[in-house]
């Protein structure tokens, strides 16, 4: 049993890693302003960029694994958050937690995005495939994965794909929002002309457990699923697997949409992440996963 000290404990992902390495480990998990979860395992609120309050906190606790997975996430521009605050804490945030993993000789994995890549060189792309990010939050999660390399000792970075399921304790995303809408016979739109490879919210905390015992040494991940899909065949697979009606769903472009960074295609192949023996679920199995759990 290892100590991992969980950061963004209150988001999406974190929901899963706080549940699912929980059972397998001793862990410590940060949240902001939404608990989310949290309150249920041993947790924090912390603001990461109170770095002398971070420091202390994670000093005391010793971990032998950070999974740092705290972010400003939002790939479009937002009044909400100056640009400014999203370099803190993306960038500079980063670079503290960084350097206190390499003084207290802890592992670090990291959650970056596969945003981080050129979205025109066509599909499928590998870990050493152009990076040319194309919004703020892209840029600075590439400015983050910089400060990993610069500042930490043993490090994982994993490029994390577009990840889909329900979101729990008030939690939201766009996979809530598409469910909820189509169960309730409204219109739902989605792109038919940006590609990823997503990766389910359930499946990527288990493989992220699973990654904590494997020996991978120094590594950048391409972290989705196998499949290439478009949003819209995304939305028409959970219409399948669901029973709900494909009429609902209307055909839109990215270029549809204003503030949507232009990013066509960002589709990984994920090799590497098979290579140590890790397998993901194919999206059939991973929607009706998610749907059970739901249900139940």
């Amino acid at each position: 049993m290892m100590k991992v000290l969980i950061t963004g404990g209150g988001g999406l992902l974190g929901h899963y890693l706080n549940k699912v390495i929980s059972e397998s480990h001793n862990i410590l998990t940060f949240y902001h302003s939404k608990p989310g979860n949290c309150p249920r395992y041993n947790s924090l609120q912390v603001n990461i960029t109170d770095y002398k309050s971070t420091d202390s906190l994670i000093k005391e606790f010793k971990p032998d694994v950070i999974i740092h997975n705290a972010a400003s996430a939002s790939p479009k521009k937002t009044e909400s958050i100056s640009s400014k605050d999203v370099f803190e804490i993306n960038v500079n945030a980063t670079k503290r937690i960084a350097e206190f993993s390499t003084a207290i000789n802890a592992r670090i994995i990291y959650t970056s995005t596969d945003l981080v890549y050129a979205g025109y060189r066509g599909s499928m792309l590998k870990e050493d495939d152009k990076l040319i990010p194309v919004s703020l939050y892209a840029e600075t999660k590439l400015m983050g994965e910089e400060k990993i390399r610069e500042y930490a000792g043993n490090y994982l970075i994993l490029r994390t794909g577009l990840l889909y399921g329900f979101g729990f304790e008030g939690a939201s995303n766009h996979f809530n929002t598409m469910y909820n809408d189509l169960i309730n016979k409204k219109m739902v739109r989605l792109f038919y002309d940006q590609f990823r490879t997503p990766l389910s919210l359930p499946n990527a905390a288990r493989i992220i457990s699973l990654l904590l015992n494997i020996s991978t040494g120094i590594e950048v991940i391409n972290f989705g699923g196998s499949e290439r899909v478009s949003r819209l065949e995304l939305g028409e697979r959970l219409c399948e697997t669901a029973g709900l009606d494909t009429h609902l769903i209307e055909k839109i472009s990215m270029h549809d949409l204003p503030g949507i960074p232009d990013v066509a295609d960002v589709s990984m192949n994920t090799a590497k992440l098979q290579s140590f023996g890790i397998k993901q679920k194919s999206i059939y199995q991973s929607l009706h996963e998610i749907l059970n759990e739901n249900i139940a």
